[in-house]
């Protein structure tokens, strides 16, 4: 099938372009640049039809609109949309002349959860603009899908990790290697309250995975939400303790209120600290399993553990 990847040189891009060529699919990809970021574009990837725009500059008039209306596809994905702005301008511009439209949320649409693990099924309760717009444009779709048709299917990742990517990190921030080196060296890290809140990250092939076999079974995942995440979540102590061990430590931890975690880590890295703790996201991914046969290849462990070989190897971290 023909299929238009919106944003295909990106974290889950990278490793979901590769899988579609080689499921024998003729794809295109609109992007900036005609490179993927996060991989070999020499594996998987001199099959690519090239379409280089800028969105947002084309945003700002109609030569988007008009560059979608032209194209002639069957499945659209779209993996850089975070305004209902934007997402109803893709749906005007294929509705009733595609098979399959994808769209890539974020569990920041469904809020901190009031039970757990969170289910697709769960109120929407977001809190941030982010997770408002992820939210709307989600239920504007399946809206769409239930009264006019439009084929759309919702995939919400974690916390995309891959080998080139850092995870967030055991203290829920993104802020470089520096507690991975302390973590390596049995140095105290610090952690906001008692270290329970939790992280659900996801691997970016797990994500292109969700995304291949949501278009392998149309009938199941039209009309339909997913949440794509590792099996399980993981507390801030357990990440601690999990990248402690690949060095054979255990981790040296110190506790402070969140508050006072500012003070230990600045104020950008404590917003990324704040918002996450806010969080404390735990996904099922029971449905996926069930009606798609979803089955993330890595645990948070592992991730961790494919990002550090990665800095290790490309010297970013440094044990002495």
């Amino acid at each position: 099938m023909k299929i238009l990847v919106i944003g295909g040189t990106g974290h889950t891009g990278s490793y979901l372009v590769s899988r579609l060529i080689l499921e024998g699919h003729d794809v295109q990809v609109v992007a900036r640049k005609a490179e993927p970021h996060y991989c070999d574009p020499r594996l998987g990837w001199r099959k690519v039809q090239w379409i280089i725009a800028d969105r947002r500059a084309e945003e700002k008039g109609d030569s988007w609109q008009k560059r979608m209306k032209a194209l002639k596809v069957d499945i659209v994905i779209d993996l850089i949309c975070y305004t209902p702005e934007q997402n109803q301008i893709m749906v005007g511009a294929f509705e009733g002349r595609i098979r399959q439209f994808l769209h890539c949320g974020s569990i920041w649409a469904y809020g901190p959860p009031r039970r757990v693990p969170y289910k697709e099924t769960d109120p929407r309760k977001p809190i941030g603009q982010y997770g408002y717009n992820k939210a709307r444009i989600e239920e504007n779709l399946l809206t769409g899908f239930h009264k006019n048709g439009f084929p759309a299917t919702v995939i919400h990742p974690g916390h995309i990790s891959g080998r080139k990517w850092l995870p967030i990190s055991p203290q829920a921030t993104r802020n470089g290697v520096g507690v991975y080196e302390r973590l390596a060296r049995g140095e105290t890290v610090y952690l906001p309250d008692d270290g329970g809140s939790t992280l659900h990250h996801v691997h970016a092939d797990d994500v292109a995975q969700m995304f291949l076999i949501a278009i392998k079974h149309p009938k199941a995942a039209l009309g339909e939400s997913f949440s794509a995440v590792a099996s399980y979540a993981m507390t801030l102590l357990g990440c601690c303790e999990a990248v402690a061990s690949l060095f054979g430590k255990e981790p040296n931890l110190k506790f402070l209120p969140l508050a006072k975690m500012e003070e230990v880590l600045g104020k950008e890295a404590f917003g990324s600290t704040k918002n996450h703790v806010e969080h404390s996201p735990s996904c099922s991914i029971d449905k996926a399993q069930r009606l798609l046969g979803y089955q993330p290849s890595y645990t948070t462990e592992e991730i961790y553990r494919e990002c550090i070989e990665y800095i290790l190897e490309s010297g970013q971290l440094k044990l002495s």
